[in-house]
């Protein structure tokens, strides 16, 4: 082997180890103060998962970001935002008769909305949570209370007022990660009025604030 053969090799492995650094400085967290801001609320919930023990907490969520930190969120065609959109509208006014079906439906729209997105399987709910979590970190929350409604009424057949309560809290919490994977550039659906969507999605805020 040639001397500039050599040479080229080690060039090329030099640019190899320094786009991988490049890569991981990218990808991981910069400490515990780096991780607080990428994760937000959820910083603090694994703080208290791991009864105040921080550096477990932040290993945790360390790993997170190694498993999930370069996933490319998919965009999302306009056909799809305007499907997704009329269904969420339709399960805030199925929760008047029906808070349950409303709340499994919920679950559901937002696991198959995240698929779509990029994010892994809803069905594998805590991977998909934990892919969620490093990227919107500030609402997942909501998606992890509403999940845990649909399944914790699945197959009741009475409800109290402070049942149905908490379902319309945890789909509350979880809209505004729907409206973060949704989109910014959402559109009212195909044959309704922007007046008519926009009545359509305030009828879950307006009419359900009361508990009603």
């Amino acid at each position: 082997m040639s001397t500039g053969v050599i040479i080229a090799l080690i060039v090329v492995g030099v640019v190899v180890v320094g786009a991988a650094g490049l890569f991981a400085a990218r990808t991981a967290p910069s400490g515990g103060r780096g991780l607080k801001r990428r994760f937000g609320p959820e910083y603090e919930r694994a703080v208290t998962r791991h009864d105040g023990d921080t550096k477990a907490a932040e290993r945790e969520l360390a790993d997170r970001v190694k498993r999930h930190g370069a996933l490319r969120e998919r965009p999302l065609d306009p056909v799809a935002r305007e499907r997704y959109l009329t269904r969420w509208a339709d399960a805030q006014e199925r929760f008047v008769e029906s808070p349950d079906v409303a709340v499994a439906e919920a679950d559901m729209l937002l696991a198959e909305l995240a698929h779509e997105r990029g994010f892994p399987d809803g069905g594998h709910y805590e991977e998909q949570l934990d892919a969620l979590s490093v990227h919107h970190g500030s609402h997942v929350h909501g998606y992890r209370r509403v999940h845990r409604a649909a399944h914790a009424r699945a197959g009741r057949a009475e409800e109290s007022h402070a049942g149905t309560e908490e379902l319309r809290e945890a789909m509350v919490e979880a809209r505004p990660l729907f409206d973060e994977l949704v989109g910014p550039d959402r559109a009212a659906p195909r044959g309704t009025s922007p007046t008519h969507h926009h009545q359509r999605h305030g009828v879950f805020k307006g009419r359900l604030a009361k508990g009603s």
